[in-house]
């Protein structure tokens, strides 16, 4: 059975990868946005009901990264805080 460092310690490798996914994450959305944005400007004035559809696309897809950031923030946190209760 491993000891209560050695919990600590895989806990706390594991949080700061969960933390280094976070970081990708954000390079994804910033990504994303910039797609978004382009396709924007490349459609401006478009009455093609698929324009409107890949923005909403780019809109769901940055509500996806938001939530699976939050899911890894709160994972984290709650690592932390079973770690502290070792």
């Amino acid at each position: 059975m491993a000891s209560v460092e050695q919990v600590r310690a895989g806990i706390s490798l594991a949080t700061e990868k969960a933390n280094e996914s976070i970081a990708a994450l954000q390079q994804a959305a910033s990504a994303i946005e910039e797609a978004q944005n382009a396709f924007v400007q490349a459609s401006e004035g478009s009455a093609q009901d698929d324009a409107e559809k890949i923005q909403g696309m780019f809109t769901q897809m940055l509500e996806d990264l938001n939530n699976v950031q939050n899911g890894v923030t709160q994972a984290i946190s709650t690592a932390e805080d079973y770690a502290n209760r070792l």
